[in-house]
């Protein structure tokens, strides 16, 4: 054993190779690794001297793999792929997950069903990043996320639909007593309208004028302000069906439209996903699917 293991390149020259094969540019893998250019080449310089044969072909700007070279590089992409996943298996008994959500599904969705995820996996810590960025899982250090999106999703990723949106009009019930429901536009027109990013009012109304009314940058503050009493929103059925059934809004029309986006629940793709990953994307299914 000892013998086959002093064969084997140094692992810092192999670390430096899998950054500088995914980059191609040593000055970018010095950025990245936290040290300097030349640091990057010395490390290059000893693993092909140990390989016997050039990794790289230099170019002017940047430089290029060699066949051998990306050949290995695949190879040894794949070994820290694996050495990654087990460091996140052993690391795995502190039970702590992170999920990166949008704002409006952490406050309308996530947050008040977090007594059940409680109850269902106790002992997990759950951390929540609410935000519509795009999650990189890596440099984010995200497990799961859930996102308004539509396929396809890269192929080192999964992700499982959760629900498609229907979007309805809704309303205090102050506000819509003894209107007749639906609502019809012309009846609308005279309410005051609450908007949010996506411009749905244009959309229901067929119009590209500036409409009356406060805007929000999110959902879920527009339908605060709905609940308030302080006008008509339109949102998916999903962010607002504790609420219809409690009384607090009332739906006043569909929206009559359709967007080609759903809620879809995401991870990054490993070969043994963590247990507790796993617990907590199940948990996720079997509580947000087809709302």
């Amino acid at each position: 054993m000892q013998k086959k293991l002093r064969h084997l390149p140094p692992l810092n020259a192999l670390r430096t190779f899998s950054v500088a094969g995914r980059l191609l540019n040593f000055r970018e893998t010095a950025e990245e690794l936290g040290v300097s250019q030349g640091a990057v080449a010395q490390q290059i310089k000893i693993l092909e001297g140990h390989m016997g044969m050039p990794l790289f072909t230099r170019l002017p700007r940047g430089v290029a793999l060699t066949l051998d070279g990306a050949t290995y590089h695949k190879e040894i992409q794949r070994a820290f792929g694996i050495m990654r996943e087990a460091t996140d298996q052993l690391l795995e008994s502190g039970k702590s997950l992170t999920i990166s959500v949008t704002p409006t599904f952490a406050t309308k969705l996530l947050i008040p069903n977090l007594p059940s995820l409680n109850a269902a996996l106790p002992g997990i810590e759950i951390r929540t990043i609410a935000t519509v960025s795009i999650t990189d899982f890596d440099r984010d250090q995200v497990d799961i996320a859930v996102r308004e999106t539509s396929p396809p999703f890269p192929a080192n990723q999964e992700a499982k639909l959760l629900f498609n949106q229907d979007w309805i009009l809704v309303g205090n019930p102050h506000l819509l007593n003894g209107l007749p429901r639906p609502l019809k536009p012309e009846i609308i027109q005279k309410l005051p309208l609450l908007h949010d990013s996506y411009q749905h009012w244009n959309a229901y109304l067929n119009t590209e004028a500036r409409l009356p009314g406060p805007r929000f940058n999110q959902i879920s503050l527009a339908l605060d302000a709905a609940l308030a009493g302080q006008g008509l929103a339109i949102a998916s059925r999903s962010f607002v069906r504790s609420d219809l059934l409690a009384g607090r809004l009332i739906e006043a029309g569909q929206a009559g439209y359709e967007t080609d986006t759903g809620y879809y629940l995401v991870r990054k793709k490993k070969r043994q996903p963590s247990r507790t990953i796993d617990a907590v994307w199940c948990w996720c299914l079997d509580t947000f699917s087809r709302r």
